[in-house]
């Protein structure tokens, strides 16, 4: 197994594929089709230097993800709204802006993220701190509190990942992100990007954003140990200042796993691993074919591997 670089995301009835600023998103249409759209992604990495830093950078690629993830959903779901959608043939800038059924500006998708931020702080950060406060009046052993915080955390977590997976649409996400994987992994395990190839090739992957996210929950517990503050508010204050330290910490753990395979490397990554299993389910063949068509639009596989492989 080698490092490719590329990554994606899952959309509706699609696969969003990204390779440097280059990304892709190919959609299965309600007609059968199959609707490509090409653009480059502006990251903020790319015009800022200090974005790049280590513990920054996990910070700023995760604002830039939520961001294009964002769009390329929204791109992806007209299709369910209009039915016959022409999207594939307008311009990136055109679609960020007017016409496009469930398009959203560059103001209302700023918007979106920072709610969207705000909410996940709420229910996943703060929200935890505020009941596990109430165990103050039965102990005052900060670690069991602070243990107790990190576990309601964990399991507010994975009860959510689990409660959304009963509903059909994201059922069929899940799918296709487990095609995402199976792509990724088949290219580089040296294997040819055929359908035939990626139905066998694995649904996990160590680069995964919910094994990024298992991360920060799992990091949490063990900041938090050292932050002990005894008024409520401060202690609430002190849980939303330290996510960007968190993210930051969390996102080089996966860095360093995605680039590296050895043992050490299989440990820690097996809990997001394991997580997966939750967020990916194994394809049909027609989700496949519309994976590989968003990979080979940003990615010549076939020079990656005689490069790498010498093959």
């Amino acid at each position: 197994m080698k490092y490719s670089g590329i990554g994606g995301q899952a959309v509706m009835e699609g696969i969003m594929m990204r390779n440097g600023s280059r990304y892709a998103v190919a959609v299965r249409k309600p007609d059968g089709g199959i609707a490509v759209k090409e653009d480059v992604a502006n990251a903020f990495s790319d015009t800022h230097a200090w974005a790049g830093w280590p513990l920054v950078r996990g910070v700023v690629n995760f604002v830039d993800s939520l961001v294009l993830g964002m769009s390329t959903l929204m791109w992806s779901a007209s299709f369910e709204e209009t039915g016959d959608v022409k999207a594939e043939e307008k311009s990136g800038e055109e679609q960020s802006g007017n016409g496009e059924s469930g398009a959203l500006s560059k103001s209302e998708m700023t918007l979106t993220v920072i709610l969207a931020i705000c909410i996940a702080i709420g229910i996943f950060m703060v929200l935890p701190t505020v009941i596990v406060s109430l165990l103050r009046h039965v102990t005052d052993n900060a670690f069991l509190i602070s243990l107790a915080e990190g576990v309601l955390r964990l399991l507010l977590f994975i009860g959510y990942v689990v409660a959304i997976s009963f509903m059909k649409d994201i059922r069929r996400v899940y799918m296709y992100h487990g095609s995402e994987h199976k792509c990724i992994n088949c290219i580089e395990h040296n294997l040819p990007l055929t359908v035939e190839n990626v139905m066998k090739s694995s649904k996990e992957h160590k680069r995964c954003g919910t094994s990024f996210l298992l991360i920060v929950m799992l990091i949490a517990v063990v900041v938090f140990m050292f932050v002990r503050i005894d008024h409520l508010l401060l202690r609430i204050l002190s849980r939303i200042v330290l996510v960007p330290v968190i993210a930051g910490i969390s996102y080089e753990i996966l860095r360093f796993t995605g680039r590296h395979d050895n043992k050490f490397v299989y440990i820690i990554s097996r809990p997001g691993m394991w997580m997966q299993g939750l967020t990916t389910k194994e394809p049909t063949e027609d989700m496949v074919e519309v994976a590989i068509q968003a990979v080979e639009k940003v990615f010549d596989w076939k020079a990656w591997q005689e490069e790498n492989f010498g093959k």
